[in-house]
């Protein structure tokens, strides 16, 4: 076991034009180290982003890709006591999680526990607690709502969940009619059509309710919408940019109607914490998982070998992720 399957970049550009499938050498685990066995790892937006070069922090190239997946200790070096052969954990960003073995240090893991399932435990670093920190930081109340586009994302999704389970309520921008119903069945309050002109007629869809919170993953003409659609005093919150256009600044709704623009990288958020408020936030989630309120969602799995069928399948219109099995 001391030679990994990877697939790596050497420079940055489309995946399938830079990503190269390579075996790499793993090194036994020195002191404080250990060998991991990667078991899923899932393909992001913010992974596509990372090899266009195109995200907030790059990394030094060649990189093996894939922001996050789960993994099993299979070795442990000298002076590791925290874990055991065996051990479900999350591999680090920074590491690469598209190979199949990686040798990394012990300090930098975080146990998953064994009943999380494997698709959703390769998930967890990202998208459940960028949804569930958007949503609990904005400090709303039983019953309000929350529009956000791209609501078939997996971000999306897991507001959906989330929502329900604290309470609140949502409105649910899409961009195909056949999502309509997958979403409703998901627990969306309210599912629209992108360009349906929704945010004219808000109150007939919320019942009067105000707006309080609009999540934009989208950017351009659809994140402007999500304003026009917020009420007075509401928070537009972007976490991403999946067309990569512009947003309007929409001055008359920032001076009038008293909104607040900004933006969530869960990375920042990460990086800002205590490990033990970290931890806190964790534990909640995985609570949430063993419980069923937040599930996976995986539109198909691949093996790595077959990695440019995968990458087509992330570029078409789905209901899931694209998962990298390795197990």
């Amino acid at each position: 076991m001391n030679q990994s399957t990877a697939l790596t970049y050497s420079s940055f550009g489309k995946p399938l034009d830079v990503i190269q499938l390579e075996e790499r050498p793993v090194p036994d685990p020195g002191n404080g180290e250990v060998k991991l066995r990667l078991l899923a790892a899932p393909v992001h937006p913010s992974d596509i982003g990372m090899i266009l070069g195109k995200y907030g922090k790059l990394p030094d190239l060649p990189a093996v890709g894939g922001r996050e997946g789960v993994a099993e200790v299979v070795e442990t070096g000298s002076g590791v006591d925290s874990l055991k052969v065996g051990d479900r954990v999350v591999v680090p960003g920074s590491a690469g999680s598209w190979q199949t073995l990686v040798t990394v240090p012990a300090a930098d893991l975080m146990v998953v526990p064994n009943e999380i399932p494997v698709e959703m435990a390769a998930m967890v670093m990202v998208n459940p607690p960028t949804a569930w920190r958007i949503l609990r930081d904005a400090h709303l109340d039983d019953g309000d709502w929350v529009v956000q586009n791209a609501a078939n994302s997996a971000v999306g999704l897991h507001v959906i969940e989330m929502a329900q389970h604290l309470g609140l309520k949502t409105l649910n921008v899409v961009r195909r009619e056949e999502l309509v119903e997958p979403l409703l069945k998901h627990g969306g309050d309210v599912v629209v059509l992108e360009d349906s002109g929704y945010e004219k007629k808000v109150a007939a869809l919320t019942g009067g309710e105000p707006v309080k919170l609009a999540l934009n993953s989208v950017g351009g003409e659809s994140a402007l919408r999500l304003v026009n659609a917020l009420s007075e005093d509401g928070t537009h919150v972007t976490f991403g940019a999946m067309t990569f256009d512009a947003v309007r600044f929409p001055t008359r709704q920032l001076i009038f109607n008293g909104l607040e623009m900004k933006g969530f990288w869960m990375d920042k958020w990460l990086r800002g914490q205590s490990k033990a408020r970290v931890q806190v936030m964790f534990d909640k989630i995985f609570d949430l998982m063993g419980k069923g309120i937040v599930k996976p969602s995986v539109e198909s799995t691949y093996s790595i070998d077959d990695y440019k069928n995968a990458f087509e399948t992330v570029a078409k219109p789905r209901l899931g992720k694209v998962l990298f099995r390795f197990d």
